[in-house]
């Protein structure tokens, strides 16, 4: 039987909206007609999201894909390389399992960088070997993003033998390089990567653009770049995409690709620009079973009130229809959880940091970036050991090996403006070691113990309330609702900024990137303090 839908068409191959009706059968679309007279809403292809990685909504796909069909998103280009570097193979194995119980259509890549470096400790690795086996599968679309941009300028030989299997395989690599410009920018392109959605500046993303790289705009919960790179619709909008990147869960219930198509209409830019960069230019460039809304395409469209707001009224994917206005059409799945987690409870003197120096290198978390900046600050210590300083927002932060008993690196942190109490999460990129911040060693050791008595999760402690969120998929996810899931993210986000005092947009999301030694410039893991610069690791004290 076929199912007929009339509305305003919006055509971006001939970039023209005219009424039509749509007529789709065994999940196909059969014919597209012009008619006479047709309701007000319009009828458009749907959203892809051409970069997230789902770990970071803490939602395991099946229940990622309950809040995304609400906002119009039919696809999503996914990276798994978070539980890759907690469980391996397994781990992309659950990711791809689990997506396939629902209609919403996630394509994975080949996580390149497990572990990221060799200066942390992952959970597992994922080798050259493996590389070739993942991209051999149908649901492998792409080679994740290549982070060790010190292997592609350097040759390092299994980065190019990864690099070497997707080219054999003809699947697109997907870049991961911030700031790199010039001569070594150039290299990184040459050897076959074709995608960057780490540029954090106009003239950056500019560079690359005319160095035939595409870029994709990424507006996520902690990283967010569109303000800057917004202005390239205007300059070359057929080699742009929107991502997301990392998206909380309280985060994707308020919208998602949704959200950055509306804001960039809002501003001004070509309507036809936005959305090819929002709903095609990912299908072209991974080459995604997605329909177009084109004769013979899978049925995968979306039907919005309005080319403003874009309010989405039902989204279907397959001829299916799988979301209206405000509830999920497909039924809840459920999972068992897999997980590695091997540590033992911390105690407070686990966290002290004992120097006879005064002068300490600090890590500067930056609101609403990704990277840090380094800073020389004067510390306060007692009786030889470092005491957190609350009116300079000098805190600690420490990360904690989670794969075996070790003890904790320990750094001094500024930017999270915490008063009193600590922060804690399991959620630490890439390798997922438990991060926390925090104002006192007796608080961060709390904070740090909720999580391990969960296997996984994020805290909050202070005030004499202690809060925790459990994640047993991984260590990183949850198998819940995902609507609760958001609540209870949205409760601790709330404490830990009225409560605890941060002024931080995401605290949880901007501690996640703490450990991430790939972005600059100084970061944290488990084995000590690391200098982006100096690509190693920095003393954290000036004699």
């Amino acid at each position: 039987m076929s199912t007929t839908i009339k509305g305003q068409l919006v055509d971006l191959e001939s970039r023209s909206i005219y009424p039509a009706s749509v007529t789709f059968m065994d999940g196909v679309i059969h014919s597209i007609d012009r008619i006479d007279d047709a309701p007000e809403h319009y009828i458009m292809p749907g959203f892809v999201d051409a970069h997230i990685h789902i770990e970071s909504s803490m939602l395991i796909p099946s229940q990622f894909a309950r809040l995304a069909v609400l906002h119009g998103t039919v696809a999503t280009v996914s990276d798994p390389h978070e539980i890759a570097n907690v469980l391996g193979m397994p781990g992309v194995d659950f990711m791809i399992e689990d997506a396939a119980q629902v209609p919403l259509k996630f394509f994975f890549g080949a996580p390149s960088c497990v572990p990221p470096t060799s200066f942390e400790t992952s959970g597992a690795v994922i080798d050259a070997h493996d590389i070739k086996i993942l991209l051999a599968k149908d649901e492998i679309k792409y080679l994740a993003e290549m982070m060790n941009y010190p292997g592609v300028l350097y040759k390092d030989e299994g980065v190019m033998q990864k690099i070497q299997h997707a080219q054999d395989a003809g699947k697109p690599i997907d870049g991961h390089a911030p700031g790199l410009m010039g001569e070594q920018a150039q290299l990184y392109i040459d050897a076959g990567i074709s995608t960057d959605h780490e540029c954090y500046t106009y003239e950056e993303a500019k560079y690359k653009l005319d160095h035939s790289m595409k870029i994709l705009i990424r507006e996520g919960s902690a990283a967010k770049n569109y303000e800057a790179l917004a202005p390239l619709f205007n300059y070359k909008p057929d080699k742009l995409m929107f991502c997301s990147d990392d998206k909380h869960p309280d985060d994707l219930i308020e919208g998602h690709i949704n959200l950055l198509v509306r804001r960039a209409i809002a501003e001004g830019y070509n309507l036809y620009d936005v959305l090819s960069a929002a709903c095609v230019h990912p299908i072209d460039h991974y080459g995604l079973e997605v329909g177009r809304l084109h004769v013979g395409d899978p049925a995968d469209f979306i039907i919005v009130t309005d080319l403003k707001e874009f309010d989405v009224i039902a989204t279907y994917i397959d001829g299916h229809q799988v979301s209206d206005r405000s509830n999920c059409l497909f039924p809840k799945i459920t999972a068992e959880p897999i997980n590695q987690f091997n540590c033992k409870a911390k105690k407070a003197n686990d966290f002290e940091i004992h120097t006879s120096s005064t002068r300490a290198r600090v890590i500067h978390a930056i609101d609403g970036e990704i990277i840090t900046k380094e800073l020389l600050a004067d510390v306060t210590t007692e009786d030889g050991r470092i005491v957190a300083d609350t009116k300079q927002d000098i805190l600690i932060v420490t990360v904690v090996n989670r794969y075996q008993d070790a003890s904790p690196a320990t750094a001094l942190i500024h930017g999270f403006g915490l008063s009193h109490g600590a922060i804690a999460s399991c959620v630490g990129h890439d390798t997922h070691n438990i991060i926390a911040v925090g104002c006192d060693t007796e608080s961060i050791a709390k904070a740090v113990n909720l999580i391990i008595a969960k296997n996984g999760g994020i805290s909050a402690v202070g005030n004499d309330r202690e809060m925790v969120l459990p994640l047993p998929f991984a260590g990183i996810m949850s198998g819940e609702d995902g609507a609760l899931v958001g609540k209870q993210y949205a409760e601790l986000d709330q404490f830990t900024k009225d409560v605890l005092g941060s002024k931080l947009g995401a605290p949880y999301m901007t501690l996640s990137f703490m450990a991430l030694l790939v972005i600059p410039d100084l970061k944290l893991s488990d084995k000590g303090l690391f200098s982006g610069k100096e690509f190693g690791f920095i003393d954290g004290f000036i004699s």
